[in-house]
């Protein structure tokens, strides 16, 4: 795994360790643990997917961490990403919309002792208000555009990493807060499942 993303040039060494330090194949179903390290995602349960080991890292690396923010993560997942924030950052607080996703990595992150993570169940879209402002927020499902309460509840200097784009096939983006003004970057086309929820995408859509 270390060379699927040294070879793609992040080679951040604090990164690079936590990548050796955090178990992935916990975070997959047990019938695809052989092939938690492949380059590639995984199903997981309700729909959901675990993103390929180079996208976590490009995504956290776009992050720019420094180890004493408090990050917010929309899309919780296996909780795989949350875990990789927890050792490169102060806080974490994580949102899924799906209760036994939401349930499952709580109970799996508490056992591995991730113990600054905070898992919330609720529609991400909205983000977390009671853990505002976030120094990072990063975004792990594909928005029809970006979602304001996130936005709102980003720190001033605070970074935002977001797939942008169809239900299908997204841009990803680092939005950033600077004089009450939000800069856009882009980066690279990238394959999410789609944000559902108030401000992102409709269940029937």
């Amino acid at each position: 795994m270390r060379d699927q993303i040294e070879r793609r040039k992040i080679r951040d060494l604090r990164l690079l360790e936590v990548f050796r330090r955090v178990p992935r194949h916990w975070f997959v179903p047990p019938a695809l643990r052989d092939r938690a390290y492949d380059d590639g995602p995984l199903p997981l349960d309700e729909g959901s997917t675990i993103s390929q080991p180079y996208i976590v890292a490009a995504m956290t690396f776009m992050l720019q961490l420094e180890g004493s923010e408090t990050v917010l993560e929309v899309g919780t997942g296996s909780g795989y990403q949350a875990a990789i924030l927890s050792q490169l950052t102060r806080t974490v607080h994580t949102i899924e919309r799906n209760p036994r996703l939401a349930q499952r990595a709580a109970r799996l992150l508490a056992a591995l002792r991730f113990d600054n993570v905070f898992v919330h169940q609720g529609d991400g879209t909205l983000g977390w208000p009671d853990g505002a402002p976030y120094q990072a927020i990063l975004v792990t499902a594909g928005a029809p555009k970006i979602p304001k309460p996130l936005i709102d509840q980003l720190d001033e200097n605070g970074r935002l990493v977001i797939p942008v784009g169809g239900p299908r096939e997204q841009n990803l983006e680092r939005w950033r807060k600077s004089g009450g003004r939000i800069y856009r970057e882009h980066f690279f086309p990238v394959a999410f499942v789609p944000l559902l929820g108030e401000f992102g995408w409709k269940e029937e859509e």
